[in-house]
C-alpha cells in the first residue's frame, strides 16, 4: 500500500496550469527545501505549477528531516533496508506522479522531475521506469542508481539534464560522467551535462539558468 506524499505548492503565475514542475529534495531536508526555487524560476515558466513532496519517512534524530529511502553510509541501515525503503518510495512517488496528472489534467510530456542528490537519485529512478515519456528530468548533485540495470529496465528514455557542482564533496562529481554514460549506453539519445564551477554540494546560478532554458525547450515554451 502506498503512502500519500503530502506536497507544497505555487500556483502558476499566469493562473493557468499548462505544466508542472515536481521538485524532489535531498536527504535530510524536505519539499519546503527547493520550493522557494518556484518563484524566481515561475517567471520564465507562468504557466507552470510548483509542486514539492515530502519524502516518506523520517530520519531519527532530527525534527524535520525526511529521507527517500536509508543511506547505509550515513545512518548505518542494511542493504536490505535501503532497498526495501527504496523500492517503497518509488511505488509512492509512482502514485504521487499518478495523482498529480489526474488531478491537475496534465499529460507526462507536461511534467518535468527536478531532483536534486537524493531526489535526484529518485528521479533517475522513476522516470525512466515510467511507461510514459516524461517531458524533461533535471538532475543536480546526484548519482544514477544501479546503472547496470538501466538498459533492461527503462521503459522510456525522456531528455536528462545532468548538472553537478565541481567541488561536491558529498555526493563525488565523478558521479556525473558516470550517469551519462550509463543513460546513453541505456539509449537515452537527449542528455546533456553542466558542471557548475566553484560549487560544492548545492545549485548554483548558472545550474539554475542552464535548468531553465532545458525546461522552457522541453515544455515547449520557446
Amino acid at each position: 500500500m502506498t503512502r500519500v506524499l503530502k506536497a507544497g505548492r505555487v500556483e502558476p503565475q499566469s493562473g493557468i496550469t499548462r505544466s508542472a514542475v515536481i521538485f524532489l529534495h535531498g536527504y535530510g531536508a524536505n519539499g519546503a527545501d527547493l520550493l522557494g526555487l518556484a518563484e524566481p524560476m515561475g517567471e520564465h515558466l507562468p504557466d507552470t505549477l510548483f509542486l514539492a513532496p515530502d519524502a516518506p519517512e523520517k530520519i531519527s534524530g532530527t525534527p524535520t528531516g525526511l529521507q527517500w529511502f536509508p543511506i547505509p553510509w550515513i545512518d548505518g541501515s542494511s542493504e536490505e533496508e535501503s532497498m526495501r525503503g527504496m523500492s517503497s518510495a518509488v511505488d509512492d512517488l509512482n502514485a504521487f506522479l499518478d495523482a498529480v496528472m489526474v488531478d491537475e489534467d496534465l499529460l507526462p510530456e507536461q511534467v518535468v522531475l527536478f531532483g536534486f542528490s537524493q531526489g535526484t537519485m529518485m528521479s533517475l529512478h522513476v522516470g525512466p521506469r515510467r511507461e510514459d515519456e516524461l517531458a524533461g528530468i533535471v538532475a543536480f548533485s546526484g548519482r544514477l542508481l544501479a546503472p547496470e540495470l538501466l538498459e533492461d529496465e527503462a521503459i522510456s528514455r525522456p531528455p536528462v539534464l545532468l548538472l553537478h557542482g565541481d567541488l561536491d564533496d558529498v555526493v563525488p562529481p565523478q558521479s556525473l560522467p558516470e550517469a551519462a554514460e550509463a543513460l546513453q549506453k541505456a539509449g537515452f539519445t537527449d542528455v546533456y551535462a553542466h558542471i557548475m564551477k566553484g560549487t560544492a554540494h548545492g545549485i548554483a546560478p548558472d545550474g539554475l539558468s542552464v535548468a531553465l532554458a532545458f525546461m522552457r525547450d522541453k515544455l515547449h515554451l520557446g
